[in-house]
C-alpha cells in the first residue's frame, strides 16, 4: 500500500520523506511531493486558495502513479473537496481527520495551532465537521509556520503551556495539535501533561490520518461519488497540469 502525502507549499525541506519515515511499515510506503506554485506557507485562508490548484494537480498526479491514498498535508485541509472530486482514490484531510478522533476519545476537545489568522479556519473547520460542540477552544503559541524549525525547544514548551491552558482553563479532554508542521511533538506534549496528573490523548496529525487512511484502504473504501461528484467535462483555461475527462 501507498499513501501519498500532498504538501501544499513551494517551500522545500519544510517537509521531507525523513520526516514521515516513521511511518513506513512492511506493507505500506508513504510518498511526498510539493506543490508546483503556490504559497511559501499557509496561515490564512488565501494562502490556502493559492494552494488549492497545484494539491489538484498533486492528487491527479499520485492517482496516476498508482497511489492507494492521498493524505494532504496542512490542518486546513485545503482542496481536500476538490481533490476528491477529481480522483477515485481516498483523500484524506488531517484536521478532518484529527476532530472526529478528538471527538470520539474525549468529552471535548482543543485545538493547539501557530497564530491567529488561523482561529477562524479552524473554528470554521470544526463547525464544517460537526464537531463545533465538542471544540472546548483554539489556542495558539505565536509562531509562524517557517519559523518551528528554528527553535525546537521553545516550540515544545509553547505547544506543552498552550496544551495545559486548554486543559486547565478551558476544559479540553483532548488535544489536536493544529499544524502538521508539530509532527513529532505529540510525545512531550503528553509527558509534560502527565506531570501535571493529565493523562489524555494528544493527536498528532499526520501519524493519526496516516492509520486512518491504511484502515479505509484495507476496508476497500474509498469516498461517496454521490458526495464528491467527478466534475463535469468543460474548459478549464490557465491550468496546463490539470487534465481530467470529466464526466
Amino acid at each position: 500500500m501507498r499513501i501519498h502525502l500532498i504538501t501544499p507549499i513551494v517551500t522545500e525541506g519544510v517537509r521531507t520523506l525523513e520526516d514521515v519515515a516513521g511511518l513506513n511499515s512492511a506493507d505500506l510506503s508513504i510518498t511526498q511531493s510539493l506543490i508546483a506554485s503556490g504559497p511559501v506557507s499557509i496561515e490564512c485562508e488565501f494562502d490556502e486558495a493559492m494552494s488549492v490548484p497545484g494539491i489538484v494537480a498533486e492528487a491527479l498526479a499520485a492517482e496516476r502513479s498508482g497511489a492507494d491514498a492521498i493524505l494532504i498535508d496542512c490542518m486546513g485541509d485545503p482542496g481536500l473537496k476538490a481533490a476528491r472530486e477529481v480522483v477515485s482514490i481516498p483523500v484524506f484531510g488531517p484536521s478532518e481527520t484529527s476532530m472526529h478522533l478528538a471527538a470520539m476519545l474525549g468529552h471535548r476537545y482543543s485545538v493547539v495551532t501557530v497564530l491567529d489568522s488561523v482561529v477562524p479556519m479552524l473554528e470554521n473547520l470544526a463547525k464544517v465537521y460537526g464537531t463545533s460542540e465538542k471544540l472546548a477552544s483554539v489556542r495558539v503559541i505565536n509562531i509562524p509556520v517557517l519559523e518551528l524549525e528554528a527553535a525546537p525547544e521553545r516550540l515544545t514548551d509553547e505547544l506543552a503551556k498552550a496544551s495545559l491552558a486548554a486543559v486547565e482553563e478551558d476544559g479540553a479532554h483532548a488535544i489536536v495539535l493544529g499544524c502538521t508542521g508539530f509532527l513529532g511533538c505529540a510525545e512531550a506534549i503528553d509527558a509534560a501533561l502527565k506531570t501535571r496528573g493529565y493523562s489524555l490523548p494528544v493527536i498528532d496529525p499526520i501519524p493519526a490520518t496516516v492509520c486512518v487512511a491504511a484502515g479505509i484502504v484495507r476496508a476497500g473504501l474509498t469516498h461517496s461519488k454521490r458526495t464528491f461528484a467527478h466534475p463535469r467535462s468543460k474548459e478549464l483555461m490557465g491550468y496546463p497540469s490539470i487534465n481530467i475527462q470529466g464526466e
